[in-house]
C-alpha cells in the first residue's frame, strides 16, 4: 500500500486558485499515477503525477499531464467526465460507510458524489457544494473534441474538509485514497491508478485498494 503526506503550507490560506497552482507546482515533489492495473486489455500509461498539499480548511491538488490525446467533451459539472481525459481523486475516512469521487477533466468540469460502492447510495454533491469546488485548467475551460498529439496539461483543484464532513479543527491522522487517471472515452482508453487495484477488470470504485494519505 502506497502512502503520501497531504503537506500543511500556511501560506494557501486565503490564496486564489491561481497562485495556488503555481506556488504548487514549483514545490516539484510528485507523486506518480503509474500503475497499469489491467496491461492485457489496456496497456496506455499517459505521464500523470500530482501533489497534494493543504491549507487550515482545503485540500489542494495539482495534477500535471501529459499525453498524446486530450478530449474535453463535458462543460457541466455532474457530466460524464470520464469519458474525457480526466483526473481522479477519491478517498475515504476510515470506518466511514462512504467514500467521495472527485473527477475532473482537463477543463475542469467536476463530477463529485458521496456513495458506498459503484452502484449503492451514490449520492452527487449538490449546486451548492459543487461551487466550492475550486479549479482551475491550464488549457482553459471550453469544450473540444479529440485531438492527437503532444500534449502537457495541468489542473489544480481545492476541496473544502467541509465537503468531506471534516471537521478542519479537529483533523484525522489520516484518509484512505487513492489518484486515477483515465479516458474511457478517448480512442485510445487508459486506466491507471496511484496505489495498484487488484481485481480482473477496471473499476476505480475499490476503496479496499485505496492508499493512506496521511494529514
Amino acid at each position: 500500500m502506497k502512502s503520501t503526506k497531504a503537506v500543511y503550507y500556511r501560506n494557501l490560506n486565503g490564496i486564489n486558485i491561481n497562485e495556488a497552482s503555481e506556488f504548487l507546482n514549483s514545490i516539484n515533489n510528485f507523486e506518480h499515477i503509474d500503475t497499469v492495473n489491467w496491461p492485457d486489455t489496456f496497456p496506455l500509461k499517459p505521464d500523470a503525477k500530482f501533489i497534494i498539499a493543504r491549507s487550515d480548511s482545503a485540500f489542494f491538488i495539482h495534477f500535471v499531464v501529459n499525453e498524446k490525446q486530450i478530449q474535453a467533451l463535458y462543460a457541466k459539472d455532474q457530466d460524464p467526465v470520464w469519458q474525457d481525459s480526466c483526473v481522479e481523486f477519491f478517498c475515504q475516512i476510515p470506518g466511514s460507510p462512504t467514500y467521495f469521487n472527485f473527477e475532473f477533466n482537463c477543463i475542469g468540469t467536476c463530477l463529485a458524489t458521496e456513495r458506498k460502492s459503484r452502484t449503492e447510495n451514490v449520492n452527487p454533491l449538490p449546486d451548492t457544494q459543487m461551487v466550492k469546488i475550486l479549479r482551475f485548467a491550464s488549457l482553459g475551460n471550453s469544450t473540444f473534441e479529440e485531438k492527437k498529439g503532444n500534449f502537457d496539461w495541468t489542473l489544480t483543484v481545492q476541496i473544502p474538509f467541509s465537503i468531506l464532513n471534516i471537521d478542519a479543527s479537529n483533523l484525522p491522522d489520516m484518509l484512505k485514497a487513492n489518484f486515477y487517471k483515465c479516458g474511457d472515452g478517448t480512442s485510445k482508453p487508459h486506466y491507471v491508478s496511484w496505489n495498484p487495484i487488484a481485481v480482473e477488470n477496471p473499476d476505480f470504485h475499490r476503496p479496499e485498494f485505496f492508499g493512506e494519505l496521511k494529514l
